[in-house]
């Protein structure tokens, strides 16, 4: 039997140190470091039986065959588009997100829709309690097998005997092997654990999901190499006090990364939107103040995305500059060029930015429509609703194109907008376009065209 070894590592980062120390290397971090056993004897591979491990060889790259293998269907459509057209056979997807925010539902759900034998594995519910669950939501499969337990070796061993065609475990820092003798949750339970699954997915070609834990910065708990390890990395956001949940690829090793899908989270589970842009514009009886519509992409997907603006006398002698959905210093850089360029005096002035559907956007393309959002404000002059906004506005007040006009245009003629205003600069190849462009060159024109 061979010695037991041990290391240190950082809770914070996952950096190893072959001693103890104060101050972490790496992230600079104090009393951050614990011991851990990295390894035990006599290891084995994820099978029960020890078999005589096979020996790779090198193949020419011109000899490998790259026969496309056929995906899963999810039976999902936003997580279909997310992974780039379904599951591939071997994948280890890792999904990340904040607690209460609908992984575990997600996931369930998936394992009810398609269409194959499923085990999904919980280390935190008991099998009655995802049965309540599956309950509320008004599924039911007969091929989904629920399995409490957290020990790796059990697993695999009902694995063995089920044979199953998707496996989903809820979730990584739940679970132990008996290979490390550290407990459940450290960086290298974690890395090992996820190792064994790795080993599974790539020999039996049977793809996993992997729920994660994440940190109060919204990182995934553990170390980073746990990212770089997976095939796949997801992360669902969203506001808890919303009803939006918004599923982003971080990486994907098969597929773009660009992709999000859209979920309304309802009583009986987590329902893909299809078409967001219209639940995300508010209904209004009577055309208000403060509002533009502006037209975003998330990914490669056109949004059309309501923008509210709020500006009113300062109370206190320093004006308030709140944003919600919108980054604050490229809200002070705007009413900075407001005041510059155009003339309005804005600094005794408190500014508010909400973004409808309590969404996050960085797409600078909105800088037209948080303008004019601001001006329709400030003037109590409203916009019309036909009008939606597609430009970026750079620091001289010149009005800038923006990538995929295209796309956001067509979105925009689909919903039924009659005028969209886009920079003069805009390349369109198709000029034949239902709805009517507006090309302008300053904010100063924008102010000419919208109040006169």
């Amino acid at each position: 039997m061979s010695k037991v070894k041990t290391s240190f590592f950082c809770q914070s980062c996952g950096s190893q140190h072959t001693k103890w120390q104060g101050q972490c290397n790496a992230c600079k971090q104090w009393n951050t470091l614990t011991e851990e056993i990295i390894e035990k004897a006599d290891k084995k591979d994820w099978k029960t039986d020890t078999k005589t491990p096979r020996t790779a060889t090198p193949i020419k790259v011109n000899e490998i065959l790259t026969t496309a293998e056929s995906r899963m269907d999810t039976r999902d459509s936003e997580l279909n588009r997310v992974l780039g057209g379904g599951i591939v056979p071997g994948a280890l997807m890792l999904l990340g997100g904040e607690p209460g925010i609908g992984k575990s539902t997600l996931l369930l759900q998936i394992a009810m829709l398609v269409n194959c034998k499923v085990l999904y594995v919980s280390g935190e519910e008991s099998q009655k309690q995802i049965k309540l669950r599956a309950d509320r939501m008004n599924s039911a499969s007969e091929e989904c097998f629920v399995l409490s337990e957290t020990r790796t070796q059990n697993i695999f061993a009902q694995i063995e005997k089920l044979a199953p065609e998707l496996i989903i475990i809820d979730s990584v820092q739940t679970l132990h092997t008996d290979y490390i003798d550290s407990s459940p949750g450290s960086i290298s339970q974690i890395k090992e654990c996820t190792a064994e699954f790795i080993r599974f997915a790539k020999e039996t070609h049977v793809p996993v999901f992997l729920v994660g834990h994440i940190t109060k910065d919204g990182q995934i708990a553990g170390p980073k190499i746990l990212e770089h390890m997976v095939d796949v990395v997801l992360q669902f956001e969203g506001d808890r006090n919303h009803m939006y949940r918004i599923l982003r690829t971080q990486k994907n090793r098969f597929g773009a990364t660009s992709e999000i899908g859209i979920y309304e989270m309802q009583s009986k589970g987590l329902r893909p939107v299809v078409n967001p842009s219209e639940l995300l514009i508010s209904e209004k009886d009577q055309n208000l103040s403060g509002h533009a519509i502006a037209a975003t992409i998330e990914g490669v997907r056109p949004l059309m995305i309501e923008v509210q603006a709020l500006v009113s006398s300062a109370v206190y002698g320093t004006p308030q500059r709140t944003s919600t959905g919108f980054n604050t210093k490229r809200l002070n850089m705007l009413l900075a060029v407001l005041e510059k360029r155009a003339g309005f005096a804005l600094g005794a002035k408190d500014v508010f930015i909400n973004i409808t559907g309590g969404i996050s956007i960085e797409d600078p393309a909105i800088d037209l429509a948080v303008i004019s959002a601001i001006l329709s404000s400030h003037h109590d002059i409203e916009i019309s609703q036909n009008y939606c906004f597609a430009a970026e506005v750079g620091l001289s007040g010149e009005i800038r194109p923006i990538p995929k006009a295209e796309q956001r245009i067509q979105e925009a003629s689909k919903l039924g907008f009659d005028t969209i205003i886009i920079s003069k600069f805009t390349k369109i190849s198709d000029t034949n376009q239902t709805i009517k462009i507006v090309r302008l060159g300053k904010i100063e024109e924008l102010i000419t065209y919208l109040f006169g």
